[in-house]
């Protein structure tokens, strides 16, 4: 009966070993020597059967609780790293593009600069001797605040008429005020000339003596630049220094009438 029983349990135990293979065949797809030796372990150092088999069931279960399987995820896995690529390579041409602008603003920087404290030192040189024309000697100049770069830098007009103290311009009265922007325009004009100035009524300001000198300055002005100064003006010694004059009368209401003198040549008439 003992003998009965243990080959009963040997019939049982092939079956089992020829179930297990036929299993491994058909979901592993090889054999069960082969697949011992992929594992790599000891079959005596195995947990019990039960125990993996429970393990395999979890992991089924964690399997199938991730839905069904994607069968197009290779291709969108492809599409999905094409796409990436192709951003990689994007963002490199920007990163080159960035440093390329970067480095021409540098340079339009760097150059804007040199010409800006060229065209700086130029007025301010032609301010200060404008300044010590109109005011019959004193001192200005203009200098850079607030900044050390020249491009971000404010400017401020300093400024000494004879017999008073350095201050700023807007210290300084209201005639005093347009002397010195009339020197600041004409120190401009003298580094970079237009072909037309329009002075508006720019000698209300300012006394005869004043004014003489401002004409003074225009003559120069004349005389070194090819500018055409359009003056609007109310002052008789003004209008008087200049070569044309045009007026504007309103001999009937709501009509205007130009009326224009050539002074050059009515001096030549008037000899």
């Amino acid at each position: 009966e003992t003998r009965a029983a243990s080959e009963a349990r040997a019939e049982a135990a092939r079956e089992t070993v020829a179930a297990a293979a036929d299993r491994i065949r058909e979901e592993q797809e090889t054999t069960p020597e082969a697949l011992l030796a992929q594992l790599g372990i000891v079959p005596d150092d195995m947990p019990p059967a039960d125990q993996i088999e429970a393990r395999v069931n979890q992991l089924k279960r964690q399997r199938d609780a991730l839905g069904a399987v994607n069968l197009r995820a290779e291709e969108d896995a492809k599409d999905v790293q094409e796409e990436h690529d192709q951003l990689v390579t994007e963002k490199q041409d920007l990163e080159e593009a960035v440093k390329t602008l970067r480095s021409g603003i540098a340079s339009l920087n760097r150059e804007g600069r040199e010409r800006l404290l060229t065209a700086f030192e130029q007025v301010n040189s032609n301010f200060t001797l404008l300044f010590k024309h109109l005011f019959n000697g004193g001192e200005a100049n203009l200098v850079m605040v607030e900044s050390d770069d020249p491009l971000e830098a404010g400017l401020e007009i300093m400024c000494q008429p004879p017999g008073k103290k350095l201050s700023t311009l807007s210290l300084l009265s209201g005639g005093e005020q347009t002397l010195t922007a009339l020197a600041l325009i004409f120190a401009v004009f003298l580094a970079n000339p237009a072909p037309i100035c329009v002075l508006d009524e720019v000698d209300a300001p300012l006394d005869d003596a004043n004014v003489t000198r401002f004409c003074d300055i225009l003559d120069e002005m004349c005389r070194r630049t090819e500018t055409r100064f359009l003056i609007i003006t109310h002052h008789a010694v003004t209008m008087a220094r200049m070569d044309r004059l045009f007026g504007v009368t309103m001999q009937e209401q709501g009509v205007s009438q130009l009326v224009s003198v050539d002074l050059k040549n009515a001096e030549k008439l008037v000899a």
